[in-house]
């Protein structure tokens, strides 16, 4: 019975790595492209009308983008869940500052303050953008892009969610880059090291500069 709950556990696991692997693709693919905003409106307007208006884009890999996220969140709490029931030894006895980082033991709780944030994005920007499409049904403007981003971070609240979010964001990639590689079992003397640091990177450098674009955005609309 043991041994069917470790391979479930280590499942769930491989499983949740894959999804945050698929995420951390995404997140860089997304900064790429909200980047040329910064130095060019229309290689920006360019690339975002051709992910808003392409077919597979729009109905095949948004959707699965969406199912991503939702299970990569779901499958988050269900293993905080498990690991909180399982634990046998209280922290009185074992100290968990001991033995792991801030960012390992707070996972769920940057993953909350990232999930409110990917609702507020939800609410600001793809229902607007849904509304625009299918309800509306206005005649597509492939220069329109660059002017909702300017408008979008005109609003320093705006901002200063954007950039609170991204702090979380990075504390939580701080230590879930390189958990997820641990459990896909790419863990190795020779290039765990040079995972962790690249994921320290990572974690850092996207989070910043997605900060960067809408601080950058907001200080050219004054």
């Amino acid at each position: 019975m043991s041994k069917q709950l470790f391979s479930g556990s280590i499942g769930r696991k491989f499983a949740m790595a894959l999804s945050a692997l698929f995420l951390i693709i995404f997140l860089l693919q997304h900064f790429s492209i909200n980047f040329t905003s910064v130095f060019s409106e229309e290689t920006f307007n360019e690339l975002s009308h051709f992910m808003g208006t392409n077919p597979l884009v729009q109905f095949v890999l948004q959707p699965v983008l969406m199912f991503g996220v939702a299970f990569h969140f779901i499958m988050g709490f269900v293993l905080e869940i498990k690991n909180r029931n399982s634990r046998e030894v209280s922290y009185a006895k074992n100290n968990g500052a001991a033995n792991s980082s801030w960012m390992s033991r707070n996972m769920i709780w940057s993953g909350l303050f990232i999930l409110f944030f990917l609702g507020f994005h939800f609410y600001d920007f793809w229902i607007p953008e849904m509304n625009y499409k299918y309800i509306e049904v206005k005649p597509e403007d492939p220069n329109r892009y660059y002017e909702e981003v300017i408008h979008m971070f005109e609003n320093p609240a705006r901002v200063i969610i954007y950039s609170l979010s991204f702090v979380f964001l990075g504390l939580h990639l701080m230590h879930g880059f390189q958990s997820a590689f641990q459990s896909i079992g790419a863990r190795h003397s020779k290039y765990t090291p040079a995972i962790q640091k690249i994921g320290k990177a990572y974690a850092i450098l996207i989070p910043a500069g997605f900060i960067f674009i809408a601080v950058y955005h907001y200080i050219n609309s004054l």
